[in-house]
Parts: structure tokens; C-alpha cells; sequence
């Protein structure tokens, strides 16, 4: 094997013995060291799928990043929940000679000055501990819920995003092909006036047309083009390079699931309706942290005295009278919150239950409507053009007659895209109001 480079010419060769994947590997990292550049080195560019895209947003969306720290605040008020008072460490020295100096002796400190030091400690009662752990832990389950949500939320703007691109590119193919259809009718028109079998006011007219054409794929490259950056921003600047493509395209799958089973399923996985249904466990958490703070905390503390040359210890106890605050208060409001959260529950079911079956009517409406193009318009909208077409090349058909069906065609391939990609846009809506990422 030998490698040479010269005027940023390379070239490798190998003998004909002796080349095997070693030898292949070796002149591989020979290029690398000798700055082979990039360009030389075949690259695939990165090419996703709609669940591709949906995992790299889960993992890179900045805004789902920032939801997902409310769960580690959440746990970390768990922490602060499940504290225990601290003990009280309290001492005091009374009758020093302060102001008569020359009193200060061991013995007059023995027997004349007081000296006290105690440690106290405050019994919480009515099991508070106990409760700020339920209520806490009942939080950090409503958070994760949220959170949850908030992902059901990212997944469903991705994949409309994701069609969106999907719509964009079909359309750029479909100028593309138009486009280049177009030209080649120009040019028989160029050779027809040439030939004398059309007038030059017909070959003007079709050479016209021509901008139109070209106008509308030059719209839909930029609508490419932004759909593909919106697409981008939601999956995250970071997550994939800046030329990544799109590896699936607008397709038809019909769905034969019934409402009452998608609406019982969305009731028992939406994150929205079980974070509402955990708020009225919550609620309730808060409502007997209200009781248990009723109740008053006792007082404790040991003292230990030397005076006058004697040691004693103490015991003292305090406890707050419940005469006039007695938490009614926060009872009371947790009380109605408990209210609040039920009532919360009940609108958040009513709302699956209606997000299920408007995304389903809207989900059969579309099917209907792709199903009467693939029945037969579509079909009937390219042979139109091409019996057109055809017939105003031999001059059986006026030039308007073929530039009419041509334009019926494009309407017609254009409103049969955005059928496609309305319906699997309205899967999507059902696939978010159901709380499913996978339907039957």
C-alpha cells in the first residue's frame, strides 16, 4: 500500500496480495492524518422518521427540560416535609463581678455565681410529620402528571409539525414533476411554432404559464424550508443538524376503533385527567395537614444549675392553650378545596370525553374525504390532463382546453396532499385526546 498527496491530489494504491480489512483500515486513517476532506468521505445526512423525532424532542426540548425540573423541586419539598424540629441549646452564667473586678476567684465563682445550661425540645402532635409526607409525596404525584401532560403536549406538536414538513416536501415533488412537465410542453410548443402548427399568440400563452409554475415551486421550497426550521425548534437546535431530512411521507392508514373504547381508555391514562384525579387525593392530604396543625406542638426542655456551690437539674414543659386558634382557617379552606378538586375532576373527564370525540368525528370526516379522491377524482383529474394534453399535441383540443386541465390536475394533486395530511393530522389529535402514542 502507498499513499501519496501533492497539490491536494490523493491517491491510494494497494498491491494485489495482502489487502485485507487491515490494510483497508490503515489506509482509512492514512487519509484522516493526511486531511482528507470531509467531502471526499461518503456522509449520510440524518434522516427521521416521526418517531425519531418525537424521542429527540422528549430529549431535547428545552421547555419539557424545565417542566421536568418541577418534579425534582417537588421531591426536594418531600425532603423539607420530613424534617424534624431542632433541638434548643441554651445556657446562661448570672451574678458575675463585672463591675468589681478584684471578686473574681474560683471560690467566689463556685459559690456565689449561677450558672445554667439546658436542652430543650419541641414533641410535634397530631401526627404533623406524618401528614407533610402524604401531603408532599401527594404534590410530587400531581407534578409528574403536569409533567406528563406537558409531554403529551410536545409529542402532538411535533408530530403536527412533522406532517407539516411532510405536506411541504409532497408539494415541492409535486412542482418538481409539474414543473418539469411543463417545460418539456413548452419546448414541443417552441417546435410547433416553428413547424407552423400553432400561432405564436398560443406559444406566448403557454411560455406565460410557464411562471406560474415556477412560482409555485419556488413558494413551496420556502414552505419546505420553514416547516423543516419550525420542525427543528421544537426537536432542538442541538439534537440534529441543520440539513436532516425526512424519512417518511403522507400516507393513508385507515383506523377501525370505536368512541366508547377510545373515551373509557383516555379517561384511564390521559396525564390530565389522573393529575386532576390525584389533585382531590392531594387536596384531601392538605385537609388533614390542616386537622394535625390544629393541634398544639409540646414544649420540652432539661436544664442543668450549679449555685452556690450545688448542682440541680429542672424539667419544664409548655404547651400553646387551643383557646382562640385552633387552625379553623386552613381547615375550613381545605375544606372547599377538597370542593374545588372534585369539581376540578369532574370538568377535567368531561373534557376527555369531549377532546375524544371531536378529534374522532374529525378523524372520520377526513377519512371520507380521502377515500372519494382515491375512489376514482384523482385518477380521473391526471387522465383529464393527459387525454388533454395529447389531444391539443395532434390540435384536437384548443389551447385553453389543455391549460384548464392542467390546472385541474395540479388543484386536484394539491387538495389530495392536504386530505392526506389533514387526516393523519386528525390521528394525531386522536392519539393526543386519547393519551396514546399507538392505536388499534
Amino acid at each position: 500500500m502507498r499513499a501519496c498527496r501533492s497539490h491536494r491530489v490523493y491517491c491510494i494504491s494497494f498491491s494485489r496480495t495482502g489487502v485485507g480489512v487491515s490494510g483497508l483500515l490503515s489506509a482509512f486513517f492514512l487519509m484522516c492524518l493526511m486531511g482528507l476532506p470531509q467531502s471526499l468521505v461518503a456522509q449520510q445526512k440524518v434522516a427521521l422518521d416521526m418517531g425519531q423525532a418525537i424521542d429527540l424532542a422528549l430529549a431535547h426540548n428545552h421547555a419539557l427540560k424545565a417542566a421536568k425540573s418541577t418534579i425534582d423541586q417537588s421531591k426536594a419539598q418531600e425532603i423539607t416535609a420530613a424534617l424534624r424540629p431542632n433541638p434548643v441549646l441554651s445556657w446562661d452564667s448570672q451574678f458575675l463581678p463585672l463591675f468589681t473586678p478584684h471578686a473574681f476567684s474560683a471560690e467566689n465563682l463556685d459559690e456565689l455565681q449561677q450558672f445554667d445550661i439546658g436542652l430543650g425540645y419541641t414533641f410535634e402532635r397530631g401526627g404533623k410529620r406524618k401528614r407533610r409526607i402524604e401531603a408532599a409525596k401527594d404534590q410530587t404525584a400531581v407534578t409528574q402528571y403536569q409533567v406528563a401532560d406537558s409531554e403529551r403536549t410536545i409529542v402532538f406538536n411535533v408530530a403536527q409539525q412533522y406532517i407539516a414538513a411532510l405536506l411541504a416536501k409532497a408539494n415541492v415533488e409535486l412542482a418538481t414533476q409539474d414543473l418539469n412537465s411543463f417545460k418539456q410542453t413548452v419546448e414541443i410548443s417552441d417546435y410547433q411554432l416553428k413547424a407552423g402548427a400553432i400561432s405564436e399568440g398560443d406559444a406566448l400563452k403557454i411560455r406565460l404559464q410557464m411562471l406560474q409554475f415556477q412560482n409555485d415551486f419556488s413558494a413551496a421550497q420556502l414552505a419546505q424550508v420553514q416547516a423543516m426550521n419550525a420542525l427543528r425548534q421544537l426537536i432542538g437546535y442541538d439534537a440534529v443538524p441543520s440539513d436532516f431530512t425526512l424519512a417518511g411521507d403522507l400516507t393513508y392508514q385507515p383506523l377501525n376503533v370505536t368512541l366508547e373504547d377510545l373515551q373509557a381508555k383516555a379517561l384511564g391514562i390521559r396525564p390530565d385527567a389522573l393529575a386532576a384525579k390525584q389533585g382531590v387525593t392531594a387536596a384531601k392530604s392538605q385537609n388533614l395537614l390542616a386537622i394535625a396543625n390544629g393541634k398544639r406542638d409540646l414544649g420540652s426542655s432539661f436544664n442543668y444549675s450549679h449555685v452556690a456551690g450545688a448542682s440541680s437539674g429542672s424539667l419544664f414543659f409548655n404547651i400553646e392553650l387551643p383557646i382562640f386558634d385552633r387552625n379553623q382557617g386552613e381547615k375550613a379552606r381545605t375544606k372547599f378545596a377538597i370542593d374545588q378538586a372534585q369539581e376540578t375532576l369532574t370538568e377535567a373527564n368531561e373534557t376527555v370525553m369531549t377532546d375524544v370525540r371531536n378529534a374522532y368525528e374529525s378523524l372520520n370526516v377526513n377519512k371520507r374525504i380521502v377515500e372519494l379522491y382515491d375512489s376514482g377524482y384523482l385518477k380521473n383529474a391526471k387522465d383529464s390532463r393527459d387525454i388533454s394534453e395529447y389531444a391539443y399535441k395532434k390540435g384536437a383540443a384548443s389551447l385553453l382546453d389543455f391549460l384548464d386541465a392542467e390546472r385541474s390536475y395540479r388543484a386536484t394533486e394539491l387538495a389530495y396532499r392536504q386530505a392526506v395530511a389533514a387526516y393523519m393530522l386528525a390521528l394525531e389529535q386522536l392519539k393526543q385526546a386519547t393519551g396514546v402514542r399507538k392505536l388499534p
